[in-house]
């Protein structure tokens, strides 16, 4: 009998740049899930890609000296490689460079013309070039791009427009009437009452203010703009051909079971996109689940902000599988998570090195140390108290298969995790409970002790083999260990698979060591300070104004000394005002600065800035201010103290 088809697709990541974090975690999700539904017994095709067109590139292969072409082949290229260290197991990665998919967006762009679809306009507005989107002044948030937070600019030009309008009702049904469709409900409420209820625009589906694009065959000074082409590829990608000729695999595993996308990018997802299949005569994919963000500290990831982790940093501190569980049990179904080092360290030490690799070590040193590693199941219950503990343990061990298989259907990952975590838990209370090593102190005390190793062994197997989908590389590590196989789920419906007899393995590796915190983060300090070349080629800057140039004797008349904060305060009814002591050389001096939207107090003390020392003493806010510490502000306010690169006597002269 022939498996049910699956098809799983993530959002196609923009290639401008090496992806952090946060955009890698949507890949490890999708993989989590791809993995378990082949662990179901389900036919997955599970595709990924790259984003490649757009003015963000055109401008920044420019920059870099190189044609469009040649920036896109190199981030896809490190894209796929970070993927591929992740652990990810997809089926196909595709580029809208690609030769097949270029072709079909052209005859796509066609069939929309022909049938009415698209007119030929003018478009003017604001213009949002990191979100290659255009904008409405109501549509801004203070002037700023609603999506990103960027900057506009007003744009005009000529454009071809799609009807969204024709479409927009049936879609409104559509959604009433597939509750299931877009996920979480948050997501559809918003799209419903935010855009579709209202009243869409027609949207804008050609640029020719650049060229890097897919060119429209029929008015070749047009190329398609980025959602009409990268929305494409999930169609493509398996083999659709908009003349009829489509793919056997398109025929089996279109409509899509699931788009895994971010919660910014749902608003394509699950209007355009769906429009635009409506207008191709195709089914509509049977869910969108816009996944939440992934956050450093209190804020969205950017490289402006200076607050990027990048998964390859990550894995060369904590290994593939440690990175893998984390961004997977720390993001809840609908509400954003949040990363960092010292949350990475609690949990590697807490749920990994404790909770799991101590309950594997401590049951195969035992069964090395009591039986010369050799698991009997002789099913004793002898000792008082014993049926209750060995039924409560299998109990646990058999209901966590059925809570996991549930919480996955509703893709509800993080509680899966903690379903399997609480099985591991349990494992380690029943050794409490049954206390193996007073029990080997008794001869006939042997064969109770041989069906507890056995139990625990049996229960961690059941554990490892649900724990494959998210963390495969160490569950694949505990099997091996206790001398078994990964089960299908459906021969987890009985607790004592695991053969009678078997043995475990002499001297395993450990799973995960302990981590000191301080450690860590002195790493990440000298990670920080050194940089990392990659990031920095890839790290947008800012153009400011270019002022007068002035002579070296100008500069020279500025005396910059190193001075260290000693103490600070706010300014009364001042909102922007802080006033430090700032200790330059020998001498103390009170320095007023306009930082107070960056900084606290509590910050500020013990920080070592750069102060220019010989400015005239000005009043502010009625307080006298002794010179100026240097502060560096980037386009989108973001805004950093100029220190010196290590601790530096105060009053050091900078030259």
């Amino acid at each position: 009998m022939s498996k049910k088809p699956y098809y799983i697709t993530t959002a196609i990541a923009y290639a401008s740049g090496k992806p952090h974090i946060g955009n890698t975690y949507e890949i490890v999700l999708a993989d989590a899930i791809a993995r378990f539904r082949r662990e179901e017994g389900l036919e997955v095709f599970f595709q990924t890609g790259t984003d490649e067109h757009g003015q963000k590139i055109e401008n920044k292969a420019k920059d870099a000296g190189i044609t469009p072409k040649e920036y896109v082949d190199n981030a896809a290229g490190q894209i796929r490689k970070i993927w591929d260290l992740m652990n990810t197991s997809y089926d196909k990665f595709i580029r809208t460079t690609d030769e097949d998919h270029k072709k079909q967006v052209q005859k796509i762009f066609k069939k929309f013309y022909d049938q009415g679809d698209i007119y030929k306009g003018c478009y003017e507005g604001m213009y949002c070039t990191a979100c290659e989107s255009f904008f409405t002044d109501s549509q801004l948030v203070d002037g700023k791009c609603p999506d990103c937070g960027g900057d506009v600019y007003p744009a005009k030009e000529e454009a071809y427009f799609f009807k969204m309008s024709k479409y927009a009702d049936r879609l409104i049904k559509y959604i009433n009437e597939h509750p299931e469709f877009i996920q979480p409900v948050s997501r559809k409420n918003e799209m419903m009452n935010n855009f579709l209820l209202p009243g869409l625009q027609d949207l804008c589906v050609s640029r020719t203010s650049f060229t890097w694009g897919i060119p429209v065959e029929f008015d070749p000074k047009h190329v398609t703009y980025v959602w009409l082409d990268a929305l494409s590829n999930y169609i493509t990608g398996i083999g659709y051909d908009v003349d009829g000729n489509s793919s056997e695999r398109f025929k089996r595993f279109w409509p899509a079971d699931l788009h895994l996308i971010g919660k910014d990018i749902i608003r394509f997802h699950t209007i355009y996109w769906p429009i635009f299949l409506m207008a191709l005569d195709l089914p509509l994919p049977k869910q969108v689940f816009g996944h939440p963000w992934l956050l450093q500290g209190d804020g969205k990831m950017s490289k402006s902000k200076g607050n990027v982790i990048y998964a390859d940093t990550l894995v060369d501190f904590f290994g593939v599988d440690a990175v893998r569980y984390f961004v997977l049990h720390e993001m809840p179904f609908d509400n954003d998570g949040v990363i960092s080092w010292e949350l990475m360290v609690e949990r590697f030490n807490s749920d990994l090195a404790n909770v799991l690799g101590n309950l594997v070590s401590r049951t195969i040193s035992m069964t090395n140390k009591y039986f010369d590693g050799v698991l009997t199941d002789t099913k004793d219950e002898s000792v008082a108290g014993a049926m209750e503990v060995d039924t409560d343990l299998k109990d646990v061990a058999l209901m966590t298969v059925e809570k996991v298989v549930r919480k996955m259907s509703e893709l509800r990952v993080a509680d899966a995790i903690s379903e399997i975590w609480t099985l591991f838990k349990r494992c380690n209370k029943y050794i409490d409970e049954t206390t193996p090593w007073i029990l080997a102190k008794e001869e006939d005390k042997k064969s109770r002790l041989q069906t507890v190793l056995y139990n625990l062994a049996e229960s961690i197997s059941i554990g490892a083999t649900l724990l494959y989908s998210f963390m495969p590389e160490t569950s694949e590590k505990i099997l091996e260990y206790f001398g078994t196989n990964k089960r299908s789920l459906e021969d987890m419906n009985k607790f004592g698979l695991l053969m009678s007899g078997t043995t475990v393995a002499k001297d395993p590796e450990i799973l995960f060591k302990r981590l000191e915190l301080e450690e860590v983060l002195k790493k990440v300090e000298t990670l920080n300070l050194n940089g990392n070349k990659e990031d920095i080629e890839d790290t947008e800057g800012v153009d400011v104004e270019a002022k007068a140039a002035i002579e070296y004797d100008d500069f020279a008349k500025l005396q910059i000394q190193v001075g260290q904060i000693v103490k600070c305060e706010e300014v009364p009814k001042s909102k922007k005002l802080l006033c430090s002591q700032v200790k330059v050389g020998n001498t103390t001096r009170q320095i007023l600065s306009g930082i107070k939207q960056w900084y606290s107090t509590k910050d500020m003390i013990g920080k070592q800035v750069l102060v220019v020392t010989n400015l005239a003493p000005k009043k502010i806010a009625g307080l006298e201010s002794q010179g100026m510490i240097l502060l560096a502000e980037d386009d989108e306010g973001n805004a950093s103290l100029v220190s010196p690169e290590k601790n530096i006597k105060p009053g050091s002269e900078i030259s």
